[in-house]
């Protein structure tokens, strides 16, 4: 397996990185903003992904966005092949993308939100710590980009104050991290789970 910073050679495989994404999401039953074949090719040309391959084969994708004037930087569009699944290899490429963004942004601050269990354990076990929203880049850009997710909604009626995703942040600025230590797994479950709680309640009442 061999996981790389992504160039011109790897623009083949931008619809298969959307495709598989759409259908992971769809699968899940969990919200995501939609990709085109396009956005993922500009995200390659500037050198702002990182492609997983095992010989010639897809295995999994993750891009670099920048905001606030790069003040901010997400690693974003995190996704695994089916086929490669259940390897460690989300984890693998959430370290390459975070290495690679620091040493490309060392002065950024890395976020992401996510409704993935899985993912916000990798992102804990990285360094990431849960924040409010407040706490992420007030790009009107970055936020316009949940339109098309499903659970837009509820974002948009709490004012871009909270969703179903949590916000984690990565400050390469604060002197300790929590790398390696081990996540309270029942904690990121019961947060998820007051979430979901709160938002089906409030949407049954609007409905």
């Amino acid at each position: 397996m061999e996981i790389v910073v992504a160039n011109r050679s790897h623009i083949k495989f931008a619809g298969i990185i959307c495709d598989t994404i759409a259908v992971s999401a769809q699968d899940r039953g969990t919200g995501i903003a939609r990709r085109t074949p396009e956005y993922i090719i500009q995200k390659i040309e500037l050198g702002n992904g990182v492609i997983a391959l095992e010989g010639d084969n897809f295995a999994g994708f993750c891009y670099i966005e920048t905001w606030d004037d790069k003040e901010f930087v997400v690693n974003s569009g995190l996704i695994v092949h089916p086929d490669f699944r259940k390897r460690g290899l989300a984890k693998k490429i959430k370290k390459k993308i975070l290495d690679y963004s620091i040493s490309k942004y060392p002065d950024a601050k890395i976020f992401g939100i996510t409704t993935g269990l899985a993912v916000l354990k990798i992102n804990y076990e990285l360094g990431y710590q849960p924040v409010t929203f407040s706490e992420l880049t007030t790009d009107k850009a970055f936020w316009d980009g949940c339109k098309t997710c499903v659970n837009f909604d509820v974002l948009k009626r709490t004012e871009q104050e909270m969703c179903l995703c949590t916000g984690m942040l990565y400050d390469p600025i604060q002197e300790k991290r929590s790398l390696g230590q081990p996540v309270n797994l029942k904690v990121l479950k019961r947060l998820k789970k007051i979430k979901q709680a709160l938002f089906l309640k409030k949407r049954k009442k609007t409905d």
